[in-house]
C-alpha cells in the first residue's frame, strides 16, 4: 500500500473511531488495531493522537474546499455562484458535523483546535470569494470596490452562520426557504443596481 493510501486509511479509521467513541476515549492503539496496521506504522505518520485529530479535521476541510471549488468553476452568473458558495459551505459543514457523531461534541467543545487547523482553509475560501467578486466586477454585475476586504467580510460572516445553521436556529425551516433571503442579501450588497 502506498504511503498516501496508508495515511488516508489511518485518518479514515481515526475519524470513524472518534465519531463513535469520542476523541478522549479513542487511543492510538485503537486506531492501529482497527486499521489493521501496527502501532509502529501509525507512529510513522503521526506523533500523537492530536496530530491524527488535526489530520481528520484537515480531511473534512479539504472535502469542503473541493465542493466549493466545484461551485466556482460552474458556468453560472457570479451572483448565483456567490449564493451557491455560501450554501455549499454551510451544507457541507453541517454534513461533516453530523457524519462525525461524537466528534461533533469535540468540534464544538474545543473550537480553537479546529481554528488552528482551519487557517489555510480560511485563506483559500477568501480567495474563492475574491475570484467570484472579481468575475462579477469584470462582467459588470458587481460593484465591489475593495474586493479583498469584502471577501474577508463575507468569509467571517459565513463562519458566524455555521453553528446556527447546523442547529437549525434560523426562522426558516430549511435551506430552500432561506435561499431567497441570502440571494437578496448578496444582490443588495454586491450588485451595481
Amino acid at each position: 500500500m502506498a504511503v498516501s493510501k496508508t495515511r488516508k486509511l489511518l485518518v479514515d479509521v481515526a475519524r470513524q473511531l472518534f465519531a463513535k467513541n469520542g476523541f478522549e476515549s479513542t487511543t492510538m492503539n485503537d486506531i492501529a488495531l482497527t486499521s489493521g496496521k501496527g502501532r509502529r506504522t501509525l507512529y510513522t505518520y503521526f506523533k500523537s493522537k492530536e496530530e491524527v485529530y488535526y489530520a481528520v479535521i484537515q480531511t473534512e476541510l479539504e472535502r469542503l474546499y473541493e465542493r466549493m471549488e466545484e461551485v466556482v468553476r460552474k458556468n453560472i452568473p457570479p451572483e448565483e455562484k456567490m449564493v451557491q458558495l455560501i450554501f455549499t459551505h454551510l451544507t457541507v459543514v453541517k454534513e461533516a458535523v453530523y457524519r462525525n457523531g461524537n466528534l461533533r461534541a469535540e468540534f464544538f467543545r474545543d473550537v480553537w483546535k479546529v481554528e488552528a487547523v482551519r487557517k489555510t482553509f480560511d485563506k483559500n475560501e477568501i480567495t474563492l470569494f475574491r475570484r467570484i467578486m472579481n468575475e462579477g466586477n469584470d462582467k459588470g454585475v458587481f460593484d465591489v470596490r475593495n474586493v479583498r476586504l469584502m471577501a474577508e467580510i463575507c468569509h467571517f460572516c459565513l463562519k458566524g452562520c455555521e453553528v446556527p445553521f447546523i442547529y437549525g436556529r434560523y426562522a426558516a425551516q430549511n435551506a430552500e426557504e432561506l435561499y431567497p433571503y441570502v440571494r437578496r442579501m448578496v444582490l443588495k450588497q454586491l450588485s451595481r443596481t
